[in-house]
């Protein structure tokens, strides 16, 4: 059953993603300010290596290069095809590797990172609390987690029609036990009209035993 579900949750998200991904980059043509912002924030140093969690298009990966250096390792990961091939036409694959993964398999070793950038990703993991567990697995301890979006909440819902729910998982009453509870500390929240920023430190034994 549980491999049912995370099938048509795949499923669902190529699908969404994948009908989008031609003119993805269109649609927001202004985010890279905000973007080359969110990656300053997240402190990478020269050398580190960091995963960009649900790429896209790979609009983080050239501000992700830059912190890290020539000796860095920037990784790009996403489940949608289209989207990774839109990366590439957009010659953004010499930024970083792109791989095609799931992040809740993600196929990399344990503390093989020193940092993971996560653009609207949260809304989109099928099962939280199990995917930022995956996360944290492959961060060593001391590693961050930047979960971020262009817009903030309130910007967001009012852009696509909605009303924010008391169970919106960006939410900071919701999302720092959640971060907690899968091996992060939150270190800082910002949601505001022109973006959200969460920043997040993995924990020294959180995850263990």
């Amino acid at each position: 059953m549980a491999d049912d579900r995370a099938a048509h949750d795949h499923t669902r998200v190529q699908e969404f993603f994948g009908a989008r991904a031609a003119d993805w980059d269109s649609r927001f043509p202004d985010d890279g300010p905000a973007y080359a912002a969110a990656v300053t924030a997240l402190g990478l140093r020269p050398g580190d290596a960091v995963l960009d969690a649900g790429c896209g298009t790979g609009r983080a990966l050239e501000a992700l290069r830059t912190a890290v250096g020539r000796a860095g390792v920037v990784l790009g990961v996403d489940l949608t095809p289209a989207m990774l091939a839109e990366a590439r036409r957009a010659g953004r694959d010499a930024h970083g590797r792109l791989l095609l993964a799931d992040v809740a398999r993600l196929p990399l070793r344990t503390r093989s990172l020193d940092a993971v950038f996560g653009a609207g990703l949260i809304s989109h993991l099928p099962q939280p609390a199990d995917d930022l567990r995956e996360l944290a697995r492959v961060v060593r301890p001391g590693g961050r987690l930047a979960l971020f979006h262009a817009v903030g909440r309130a910007a967001l819902a009012a852009r696509q029609g909605r009303e924010i729910t008391p169970d919106d998982l960006r939410a900071e009453i919701n999302l720092r036990p959640l971060l907690a509870g899968s091996g992060w500390l939150m270190t800082s929240y910002v949601d505001e009209d022109d973006r959200f920023l969460a920043l997040a430190t993995r924990q020294e034994g959180a995850l263990d035993g």
